[in-house]
């Protein structure tokens, strides 16, 4: 009897070429995950992940479903999948899940945190999962930017994909900021996110705490619905994500 199963996964994405499996690179997460599941199985099994995290962004919490015969303890399942996957990705938990459920198609909504390091320098250890900025930041006026950009809006001129032809529209339901000594935390709730949306956002708040742009130029980034008028995408490494919630 063939199964859906759900699972929640961490992963460094340090070396992978992001989430997706495409036809240039062995090196995605869901490759991997595929691999050894069609180890387990001796056949092909489909990942569906809820979301594509970029090359070289971080998942603390990636959901993903599958279907397989269900002959197999959970248990089982995740025991086999941890034993070969790579060191830097590991199954948290998994289960069996409702028929009908999706892991992009019934998410609700999404958290992503991006770390930002003000101070001289990175902590050696810590080098691959932090931004090194190494300058202050007026976290002030980055939340006053932040304002503009919360609700539901067309979040083109932060897309890197100038051929969208889909909805930009998104809804940004919050940004937080948390500092922690010389770190600055920023969390992004939302009910989706283009393709480096968080990235870019970042980088254009980062330009707006370095005294580079007004808090309010957000108002005319947003309305111009062009990429060129956003600031700088923040590099990958500090990128997780972090959450991902549903109602299933």
């Amino acid at each position: 009897m063939i199964k859906n199963y759900r699972m929640v996964l961490e992963y460094d994405g340090s070396r992978y070429d992001g989430w997706q499996k495409q036809g240039n690179t062995e090196q995605t997460i869901q490759g991997k995950i595929e691999q050894v599941l069609e180890r387990m199985t001796g056949q092909a099994v489909e990942v569906h992940g809820s979301g594509r995290t970029d090359a070289g962004v971080h998942a603390l919490a990636q959901v993903a479903n599958f279907h397989m015969d269900g002959k197999m303890a959970s248990k089982e399942i995740q025991e086999y999948l941890n034993q070969y996957l790579p060191e830097d990705i590991r199954v948290i938990t998994l289960e069996p899940a409702k028929e009908r459920f999706h892991s992009r198609l019934n998410a609700q909504e999404k958290t992503y945190l991006y770390r930002i390091e003000m101070g001289e320098r990175k902590q050696v250890f810590e080098r691959k999962y932090i931004y090194g900025l190494y300058k202050s930041l007026n976290v002030e006026a980055m939340e006053r930017a932040s304002a503009y950009l919360t609700g539901e809006h067309d979040f083109k001129s932060f897309c890197s994909n100038r051929k969208m032809k889909k909805s930009t529209v998104r809804v940004l339901k919050e940004i937080e900021f948390e500092q922690q000594g010389s770190r600055l935390l920023i969390r992004y709730t939302g009910n989706g996110f283009l393709y480096n949306m968080v990235r870019i956002i970042t980088g254009t708040l980062i330009e707006v705490g370095l005294g580079q742009r007004k808090a309010e130029d957000m108002k005319g980034i947003l309305e111009a619905k062009d990429r060129n008028q956003a600031g700088f995408t923040a590099p990958p490494e500090g990128l997780f994500l972090e959450q991902v919630r549903y109602n299933v």
